[in-house]
């Protein structure tokens, strides 16, 4: 339904995922038979997570723990692990160093050239420790880096950056990326992101892409939306995007997932990108707090580090687990984000689905009060979901 926002201009409600609440059916079903089963770019994730390409939550070692858990984490190719031959002395000053100075120095550290011998060597790296290596980076480094992607064991790449569309005016004289000859010409999968609309969603499936990366400003670290006002809260930008998928399948028979990314912390935050139409969600800030991620107790985003616009900040998230606890548990943790996959598994057995596809078609209710309602002690004492 359309609001009228002013005399000439209509514009339509989209909600979040705090505003909505997932209403349980007739049946319920025994957690331990739920398939929770993610594939995507020819990889099957028994936990339909994903790490975000964040150099304070992936590095080589992280990637490959992901992978054992059933996970799977992605690297930067554009971070200071391909910049730097020792990365860690640069991830302890970014943990050190204070509020004032903090964007100085990222974009100082970031100036420093990526290097070509880094991105084959962490590939390999990933694959020597058994992990499957997806990498992530922009489209001017998928054009500039594309032979070497190709020459290294790459499993599955991340194209992302804050709008991607398949239609890209670029100034007078300079390359804009083809993405439907990108993803025939690369030898493995490309994930694109990101993306909040049907209609983009649908096109960069029509272009090649073996997932879509939905999501533009929710994320913790993300500052995008202060300083570009855009985006579409996560409920109806994955909904909306979802509905592209089917549509796509439908004309072609061929299924892309859709990967929610951004703002995403909880269990139960998972849950509801899965009912409104996710097959899975990336995040970073809940996998930044693993005692195992490089950031030690921080994370920033891709777009931080900006030499001309900044567009996020350095969030301090502590360390509160093993990454073995945030997605597996034993939970140590009473606010959702530990045991993620048990979360997972207790709400789809909750609602009586018994598989992704069945999560996606449960009832959503719009709820704004869902996360308050009746926690006054909680939120007083600070514990549980009052935190």
């Amino acid at each position: 339904m359309n609001i009228q926002l002013g005399h000439s201009k209509q514009v339509r409600r989209a909600y979040g995922i705090d505003e909505i609440a997932l209403v349980p059916g007739a049946k319920t079903i025994d957690p331990d038979i739920t398939d929770t089963k993610l594939k995507i770019g020819g990889q099957t994730l028994e936990i339909p997570i994903i790490a975000s390409a964040m150099d304070g939550v992936v590095d080589v070692n992280m990637a490959a723990q992901l992978t054992k858990l059933g996970s799977m984490g992605v690297l930067n190719l554009e971070g200071v692990q391909t910049r730097y031959e020792n990365p860690k002395t640069v991830l302890e000053e970014i943990s050190k160093v204070g509020k004032e100075e903090f964007v100085a120095l990222m974009q100082k550290i970031y100036s420093q050239p990526v290097r070509k011998d880094l991105i084959k060597k962490r590939i390999n790296e990933i694959k020597a420790l058994g992990g499957i290596a997806a990498v992530s980076g922009t489209p001017i480094a998928a054009m500039k880096y594309e032979s070497i992607l190709k020459e290294s064991d790459t499993d599955i790449f991340f194209l992302q950056a804050t709008v991607v569309s398949t239609d890209h005016i670029g100034k007078e004289g300079s390359q804009s990326l083809n993405l439907p000859e990108l993803c025939e010409k690369l030898n493995f999968p490309v994930v694109v992101g990101n993306c909040v609309t049907y209609e983009v969603a649908l096109k960069l499936m029509e272009a090649g892409a073996a997932g879509i990366l939905v999501g533009i400003g929710p994320g913790a670290a993300c500052t995008s939306r202060g300083v570009l006002g855009v985006g579409i809260p996560q409920a109806t930008a994955v909904a909306d995007c979802s509905a592209a998928r089917n549509e796509f399948e439908k004309k072609t028979g061929k299924y892309i997932p859709i990967i929610a990314d951004g703002g995403i912390i909880t269990g139960g935050d998972i849950c509801k990108c899965i009912a409104c139409g996710a097959d899975g969600v990336m995040i970073g800030s809940p996998i930044a707090r693993a005692k195992e991620a490089p950031g030690q107790g921080f994370h920033w985003g891709m777009a931080t580090p900006s030499p001309v616009l900044p567009r996020g900040t350095r969030i301090k998230v502590g360390c509160t687990g093993s990454i073995n606890q945030i997605l597996r548990g034993p939970a140590g943790l009473d606010d959702g984000t530990h045991n993620l996959l048990g979360a997972i598994k207790t709400s789809m057995g909750t609602l009586g689905a018994k598989n992704i596809k069945e999560m996606q078609n449960v009832e959503i209710v719009i709820a704004p009060s869902l996360l308050t309602e009746g926690k006054v002690y909680q939120k007083a004492q600070q514990l549980g979901m009052g935190k």
